[in-house]
């Protein structure tokens, strides 16, 4: 997903043991040369939780203590807080204080994430591989007024998802339920006629049963998404909903002024016992917008006043203090240095440059060493050479192009096929976001595609409409960047929703217009295979496919360098999101 929050594993039978992967912000496109054995990356484990998992409360952190107001600082106010709209991983984050789900991720003292029930008792059970999922509620859950948390609440939550007003976040279970990917709304308008779902069925005010029109091993990760969280049917506000959501969650929202700040205090009514994911250690939560990458980096450095009991959710080290950062040892115990879950990607226009020879020669001549510097060095990432990232589930290592052998490029390469091709001289159309960095950016990207033996035309876009102009079918465009995360940690949310054929539309996320049946039909087999180790092979093999018929250039998997004050305690990366983590974070 392109600046969005993503991620999948599959779980058909409650599998619980430890899924290797590898640990990895939302992509925006911002910000040393690197020897091969930098790109390599640690591996950590996602695991599916049991019942005693899932049971609370949370796993303390050492040394923490209750008390005092955290401060946030970030350069933009959330976008969304109504689940339902929720896709970003900013939104996502800060929801994690005051929207619960039915299943969602503990962080286990090791850094790594496990899959574990949260209002529910487990993380569901599917006795025919996952076309039907059953959850049952905990005892003791409530809402900020003290009222219980229902069966019935969880369907309503489902079904005002295919209200109008719901129009930014993941459509999953709406398709799931329904059978249809772009008329589930026709099928079934959403609660507000009267009408109901009767896929989603609440025999008791405890249990709830989701009934599929085709098997979902994994159904029980999509619910972990924030979107498919909790919202109270009395309390609906429908549009306003997005800027003061109704908590099932630690804290509340006292106080929302747009675009300035957001206060949360103390849920009364949160019982700890019956949370696996959350402690609740500050009493107070202040979080204040407008501030960019570069004052609030500065303002961690310097650790003055409030900002020694400030962190950031999304702003990190700007590009320019990276060296001065990385090299002072004061500032060592306060920075995060993580994988995010994003790959940058140059999407090539299959469209329009229809050759692999030519689009070969395009990933040859890719001069990753000195766009990378230029945005971060090795902090901006590890040099890509996969369309899977390596936080999903049977990623393989591979460099088809010998991308770490030759991070600069390699022009006689390039120019070698180009010449075989009866190319040379092949014009590229680039779009790029036109600012500072990325001018020179381009200018880097010139000079090696020009060397290579193609011409080269710059097309600059405004960055507010970047994606708008990218996105069209129609573009003019022969490459352009662009960043994608897996909604979760498989290859169905990772792969399919960007190189299936089938999802090319204008807005949609196919950018790079690729489309083989073949492959779109391998994507179709793999996403209902039940055993995740198996599923997780069929996944790496067609990312092998695509990068043999070199459908774009993998550039980075994105990093992140973060600091935080130093009066807090318990600040952590979250590798699934790419942001800093509230959910352990304590005043010291």
């Amino acid at each position: 997903m392109n600046a969005r929050k993503s991620r999948r594993l599959a779980a058909a039978v409650m599998v619980v043991g430890a899924l290797t992967v590898t640990t990895a912000c939302s992509s925006a496109h911002t910000g040393s040369s690197a020897a091969p054995s930098e790109s390599k990356v640690a591996a950590t484990t996602v695991a599916v939780g049991t019942a005693a998992d899932s049971t609370g409360p949370a796993i303390a952190e050492p040394n923490a203590k209750k008390g005092g107001t955290v401060t946030m600082i970030d350069r933009d106010d959330f976008s969304h807080l109504d689940p339902g709209n929720v896709y970003l991983n900013y939104n996502s984050e800060i929801s994690l204080l005051f929207t619960r789900g039915l299943t969602g991720y503990k962080m286990m003292p090791d850094g790594s994430s496990k899959l574990v029930g949260d209002l529910a008792t487990d993380t569901g059970t599917t006795t025919d591989g996952g076309k039907t999922w059953k959850f049952t509620l905990k005892d003791g859950v409530k809402w900020q007024d003290g009222t219980a948390i229902t069966s019935g609440d969880v369907k309503y939550s489902i079904e005002r998802q295919f209200a109008p007003f719901i129009k930014s976040g993941p459509t999953y279970i709406q398709s799931w339920l329904t059978g249809s990917v772009d008329k589930y709304r026709d099928i079934y308008p959403g609660p507000f006629s009267g009408q109901d779902l009767p896929s989603v069925q609440t025999p008791d005010a405890k249990t709830i049963v989701y009934k599929f029109t085709d098997v979902h091993p994994d159904a029980n990760f999509t619910f972990a998404m924030t979107a498919y969280g909790v919202v109270p049917k009395a309390q609906d506000t429908k549009e306003a909903y997005d800027k003061k959501p109704f908590s099932s969650g630690p804290y509340q929202i006292v106080s929302h002024v747009t675009d300035k700040s957001i206060d949360l205090e103390r849920n009364p009514n949160w019982d700890p016992a019956t949370d696996p994911i959350r402690n609740a250690y500050p009493d107070k939560w202040h979080m204040e917008f407008g501030v960019q990458a570069k004052d609030s980096t500065q303002r961690f450095m310097a650790d003055n006043g409030t900002d020694k009991t400030s962190f950031s959710f999304h702003n990190t080290v700007d590009p320019s203090f990276v060296d001065q950062v990385k090299a002072d040892p004061k500032l060592k115990d306060r920075t995060l240095n993580g994988l995010t879950p994003f790959v940058d990607y140059y999407y090539i226009n299959n469209t329009r440059i229809t050759n692999p020879k030519i689009r070969e020669a395009l990933i040859r001549a890719f001069p990753h060493q000195q766009t990378r510097q230029l945005q971060g060095g090795t902090s901006y990432g590890d040099y890509a050479t996969t369309y899977m990232s390596p936080t999903i589930l049977g990623y393989e290592q591979n460099d088809a192009f010998d991308t770490l052998k030759k991070p600069a490029g390699d022009p006689e390469a390039a120019k070698k096929l180009l010449t075989d091709a009866n190319a040379l001289g092949t014009t590229i159309v680039y779009a790029y976001n036109n600012t500072p960095l990325q001018q020179s950016v381009t200018e880097a990207i010139r000079i090696a595609l020009e060397k290579a033996g193609f011409k080269f035309v710059a097309k600059p876009l405004d960055a507010k409409t970047y994606y708008d102009s990218t996105a069209l079918i129609a573009n003019q465009y022969d490459l352009y960047w662009g960043g994608w995360s897996a909604d979760w940690p498989t290859g169905y949310t990772s792969l399919q929703q960007v190189w299936d054929g089938r999802v090319i539309a204008d807005g949609a996320s196919n950018y790079a217009h690729f489309n083989d049946p073949t492959i779109s039909k391998e994507m179709d087999a793999a996403v209902k295979i039940a055993d995740p180790v198996a599923q997780g092979k069929a996944w790496a093999a067609i990312d092998k496919e695509l990068q043999e018929k070199a459908v774009s250039i993998p550039d980075v998997y994105q990093r992140s360098l973060s600091l935080y004050g130093s009066g807090l305690g318990g600040v952590k990366f979250d590798s699934l999101m790419g942001l800093q983590y509230p959910l352990n974070i304590f005043v010291k």
